[in-house]
């Protein structure tokens, strides 16, 4: 476990694909499934400080992102947020345990400014069965709280953990969502491989492999939603290829009907000062 040092060691939330990254799922639908799993653990996550970039559909910076994970025990705190250049937040802490599977203990998501057309405030504590988000109507703000039969494989917050942590012959993953809307539903992410790709670090090149992120609404509201414009479109994750699959870029909307952002890993760049 590594601690006190710059990593390149990432979980998303979108997010993005989460981090932050799938609130593109406000569908307003939801439903159980058992076929659903806990995310495994195959390599636990250390304290670490990250550094990312959004970038618009055009490849132009339009948000600089800081992680940050400190552990204590087998519980990980972990805080994505990207400060926008119109001013805008997107600000998610989730706090999870990490034994043979990554359990969510409690993931607050806040987006706001003008990069998001409707502003979001969604909490969610596991133990408790409680789910705390704001409504925002002609002007006012409204907290709402409801208690919520939440289950095990609920992925808010970790969702890039699921494509680090990807069993090696497995066809598909399955992991439940809380989806924030005017009433929070919970939602499916299917997850499978999708093929691979070569990217180059200082002229040199490696090889990535690449996931397709795919929400299943279900029932009927599953049919429907494609006729009616209601269905997320797919997000791409890529993760270095090795011994420990490290997250490395993701392509996907914020929020729903959003533009086609895409999130990547970034480093410092030195310069000397002007003397």
């Amino acid at each position: 476990m590594r601690s006190n040092i710059i990593s390149v060691r990432h979980r998303l939330s979108p997010g993005l694909l989460s981090a932050a990254v799938l609130l593109v799922l406000f569908t307003g639908f939801g439903f159980h499934d058992a076929s659903a799993e806990p995310i495994p653990v195959k390599q636990k996550q250390g304290a670490m400080h990250g550094f990312l970039v959004l970038k618009s559909s055009e490849g132009k910076v339009i948000a600089v992102g800081d992680e940050v994970n400190t552990v204590g025990g087998n519980q990980v705190r972990s805080r994505l947020i990207f400060h926008f250049r119109d001013g805008s937040i997107d600000d998610e802490i989730s706090v999870f345990r990490q034994g043979t599977v990554f359990q969510l203990v409690s993931d607050h998501h806040i987006q706001k400014g003008p990069s998001f057309p409707e502003p979001l405030d969604l909490a969610v504590n596991v133990p408790a069965g409680k789910v705390t988000w704001h409504e925002y109507k002609d002007g006012h703000d409204e907290t709402k709280t409801e208690h919520m039969d939440l289950p095990g494989d609920l992925a808010n917050g970790m969702t890039s953990l699921i494509v680090e942590n990807f069993p090696p012959k497995a066809a598909e993953m399955k992991v439940s969502y809380l989806a924030g809307s005017s009433k929070p539903r919970i939602v499916k992410l299917l997850v499978k491989p999708d093929g691979e790709d070569s990217f180059q670090v200082a002229g040199v090149s490696r090889r990535s492999n690449r996931f397709n992120i795919h929400t299943e609404i279900g029932g009927v509201a599953g049919v429907i939603a494609p006729m009616i414009g209601k269905q997320p479109s797919d997000i791409k994750v890529w993760v270095v290829q090795g011994e420990i699959p490290v997250f490395l870029r993701m392509e996907g909307a914020l929020y729903p009907k959003g533009p086609i952002w895409t999130m990547e890993l970034t480093s410092p760049v030195w310069y000397e000062e002007v003397k």
